[in-house]
């Protein structure tokens, strides 16, 4: 495909990459930066939480390792209100101006971690994000799938509150990503496994078909 038929394509396109900690997120997400940059796509690569100085101050609450009396509950509606500044003052601009946003988690991880493992439900996440966002789900949603051995030994830093869950917890993380990408529009599950070049070309694989092809 022509790199001007690309670029048309994905103008005012919303990505979100996705998956359990130690999934390699972060890299693949600057992986597919540099590709959007080399066909000439206007785009944001952003973070959730984060990307806005009241999201960055919710991201710093809700990570650290000093907050371990947080209910699930809380989580759940802290996270939320960062997407939703982050929605207002970044992503919604973007997107109407045509930039293709590039997103490092969102509504799927809140269904994962606190909707699936942590017990709050996955429906109940969904109809809050359903009344707080104008756009509850992106184009593409891109679920990073890693067992948890392989995710163990990623993990070269100290861990943050969520991280430190424990492994019963992040085995169901995991299962919630999985049944999540069996029911919602637009998501698709890549083997994060892989070699990083080959979980990048698998990703753009997933970005050209369903993006560019219609």
């Amino acid at each position: 495909m022509a790199d001007d038929t690309i670029k048309g394509k994905l103008a005012g396109k919303f990505i979100v990459l996705d998956g359990p900690d130690g999934c390699g997120k972060s890299t693949q997400v600057e992986l597919l930066g540099q590709w959007l940059e080399k066909n000439g796509i206007n785009h944001k690569l952003l973070r959730d939480p984060g990307a806005t100085a009241i999201g960055e101050k919710i991201r710093q609450v809700l990570l650290s390792v000093e907050h371990s009396a947080m209910t699930t509950e809380t989580e759940v509606l802290l996270y939320m209100a960062a997407r939703v500044q982050l929605w207002h003052e970044v992503i919604g601009p973007a997107l109407r101006e045509g930039e293709c946003i590039v997103l490092d988690r969102w509504l799927s991880s809140t269904c994962a971690y606190q909707g699936w493992a942590g017990g709050f439900g996955m429906e109940k996440v969904i109809r809050i994000a359903e009344d707080c966002l104008e756009q509850p789900w992106p184009d593409l949603t891109i679920i990073l799938d890693v067992d948890l051995e392989t995710a163990a030994t990623r993990w070269n830093r100290d861990l943050d509150r969520i991280e430190q869950k424990g492994d019963g917890y992040h085995q169901k993380v995991r299962q919630g990503f999985l049944k999540l990408a069996e029911q919602v529009p637009g998501a698709v599950v890549v083997d994060a496994t892989e070699e990083i070049g080959q979980v990048h070309k698998n990703v753009i694989d997933q970005v050209v078909r369903h993006l560019t092809t219609n």
